[in-house]
């Protein structure tokens, strides 16, 4: 049996502003995880990704800040350029070191830091995307007890960061993404 989760942590590259909408749209005001997002952009983006989320969701959409402690009821996003990890003492933190996987921010290391900060107690969600960013990362954390979930490759706009995230680890649940948020918060509230 899983602890309760104390965070989720979400992947998305091509297609994944309207797969994190829907994921992130499902999820009430008062939803009580922090949630963690990379969402690959240009690194040159003026971005504008949580402004136009936070005004599309329940939750407050925000982009993280060095030194932050995450809060129930807000997402995280990485910002343009910058890796998010998750300390071992559960504040966020930015790093400029080099891409994975060609991408900076990287899935892989947002995941794997949380899977060390949280264990168990971690929720990995791997939407669409158009390289393997993720794969690994979601492997870690179902190394350390927590639950995975893959969106449908079927119904991903690029399908390969969720069939990466598939062959390198057995998911929990695979599931489009308007299931994705309801998913979320059941397991927020149950014990199992």
């Amino acid at each position: 049996m899983s602890p309760r989760p104390r965070a989720v942590v979400v992947g998305a590259s091509a297609g994944g502003m309207e797969a994190l909408a829907l994921v992130l749209g499902a999820l009430e005001a008062d939803f009580p995880l922090p949630v963690l997002v990379v969402q690959h952009i240009s690194p040159a983006a003026a971005t504008a990704i949580p402004e136009l989320l936070d005004e599309r969701c329940r939750i407050r959409v925000k982009e993280a800040d060095e030194k932050e402690t995450p809060r129930p009821g807000t997402a995280y996003l990485a910002p343009p350029n910058y890796h998010l990890l998750v300390e071992r003492d559960a504040t966020l933190s930015l790093s400029t070191e080099g891409r994975v996987c060609f991408a900076r921010p990287s899935v892989d290391v947002l995941f794997e830091t949380a899977a060390l900060a949280f264990g168990p107690a971690l929720v990995g969600v791997v939407l669409t995307g158009g390289n393997e960013d993720g794969s690994r990362g979601l492997a870690a954390i179902a190394r350390a007890g927590g639950r995975t979930i893959v969106q449908a490759p079927a119904t991903a706009v690029a399908p390969e960061m969720p069939r990466a995230a598939l062959a390198a680890t057995r998911a929990d649940h695979v599931l489009p993404p308007e299931d994705i948020g309801p998913l979320l918060s059941r397991m927020a509230q149950d014990d199992d």
